[in-house]
C-alpha cells in the first residue's frame, strides 16, 4: 500500500514538474516573440512619430516618442511638391506595377507548381531541381543581361521592366508545388472519371483548395515588389517613370535635412505593404504552415 502511495506521490510530481517546464517555455518563447517585435516596431513607431513632428522638433537633442506638437505640414509639403516629389504618381506607379506584377506570378506559377505536382512526364524532377538551383544564385547576377534585353524590348521608362524581368522566379513554384501534393490526388481522379480535363481540376479544385499558399506568395511577391529599389532606378531614367521607394532616393536628395518630410514619404511608402499583411494574416500564417506538409 505505502509502495502504491510513493508511485502515485511521484507521478504527480513528475506531472507537476513536466507542467512547469512547458509553462517555463512558452514564457521564455513568448518573451523572445515581444523582444523581437520591439526591435520590429521601434523604428516603425520612430517613423510615425517623426512624420508628424514639425523640423524644429526633429532636430530636438531630447528623444520624445509622443510629439509636443503635432503637425500635418510634412504631408502637404511632399504632396504639394508634384515638380521635385509626385509622389502621388510614385505611389499608383508602385500600385499598378506591384499588382500586376503579383497577378501575373500567381498565374504562372500556379501553373508550373501544377504541372509538377500532379502531371507525369519526362525528367520531370531533373527539370524541376535544375530550375530550383537557380534559386542559389544572386538576383543581381541577372541584372546586365535582364537590362540588355529590356533596352532592346523598348522597355526602358516603361511599367513592363518592372513587371515581366522578374516572373521568371522559381520561388512561387516551389512553394505551391509543396502545398498543392498535400491535396489528396483522389480528388483528381474523381474528377478524371467525372470527364473533367486538367484545367478544370485546376481552376474548379486545386486552386480553391490552395488560397493560404496562393494569398501567402501574394504577400511575398507584393512585398518584393513594391520595397524593390536598384532594379527600378535601373530601368527608369524620367523620374515621373519611378516607383515609390525608388523616387524616394530622389526626394531623399531634394530634403536631406529634412528629416519630417523623410519620415512622411517612409510612412506613405510602408502603409500598403503593412495593409496587405494585416488583411491576409490568417492565410499567411496558414499558408506558411501547410506548404512543408505532404500527404
Amino acid at each position: 500500500m505505502q509502495k502504491l502511495e510513493t508511485g502515485k506521490t511521484a507521478k504527480i510530481n513528475f506531472t507537476k514538474s513536466y507542467k512547469n517546464k512547458k509553462q517555463l517555455e512558452k514564457i521564455l518563447l513568448f518573451s523572445v516573440a515581444v523582444i523581437l517585435a520591439t526591435f520590429w516596431l521601434l523604428p516603425l513607431l520612430w517613423i510615425v512619430s517623426t512624420a508628424f513632428k514639425p523640423e524644429s522638433d526633429v532636430i530636438d537633442p531630447i528623444v520624445r516618442w509622443i510629439p509636443k506638437r503635432v503637425t500635418l505640414d510634412n504631408f502637404r509639403i511632399i504632396f504639394s511638391d508634384k515638380e521635385n516629389a509626385p509622389i502621388l504618381r510614385w505611389f499608383f506607379n508602385s500600385l499598378f506595377i506591384a499588382l500586376s506584377h503579383t497577378i501575373l506570378i500567381l498565374l504562372f506559377d500556379s501553373l508550373a507548381a501544377f504541372a509538377y505536382a500532379r502531371l507525369k512526364f519526362k525528367y520531370k524532377e531533373t527539370i524541376y531541381w535544375t530550375m530550383m538551383a537557380t534559386m542559389m544564385i544572386p538576383g543581381v547576377i541577372n541584372f546586365i543581361p535582364a537590362y540588355v534585353i529590356v533596352d532592346k524590348l523598348g522597355w526602358i521608362d516603361t511599367p513592363a521592366a518592372m513587371i515581366f524581368p522578374g516572373l521568371g522566379g522559381v520561388f512561387g513554384v516551389f512553394l505551391l508545388r509543396q502545398f498543392f501534393e498535400g491535396i489528396p490526388k483522389d480528388l483528381d481522379e474523381a474528377a478524371l472519371i467525372d470527364g473533367a480535363s486538367y484545367f478544370t481540376i485546376y481552376f474548379r479544385i486545386i486552386l480553391p483548395l490552395s488560397k493560404p499558399a496562393l494569398m501567402t506568395l501574394a504577400v511575398f511577391t507584393f512585398m518584393g515588389n513594391w520595397n524593390d529599389f536598384l532594379w527600378p532606378i535601373l530601368v527608369t531614367n524620367d523620374a515621373a517613370n519611378r516607383t515609390l521607394p525608388a523616387g524616394l532616393a530622389i526626394f531623399q536628395g531634394t530634403y536631406i535635412h529634412n528629416y519630417g518630410i523623410l519620415m512622411a514619404g517612409a510612412l506613405i511608402s510602408a502603409v500598403p505593404p503593412i495593409l496587405l499583411f494585416l488583411l491576409g494574416q490568417k492565410y499567411f500564417v496558414k499558408g506558411i504552415a501547410l506548404s512543408g506538409l505532404k500527404e
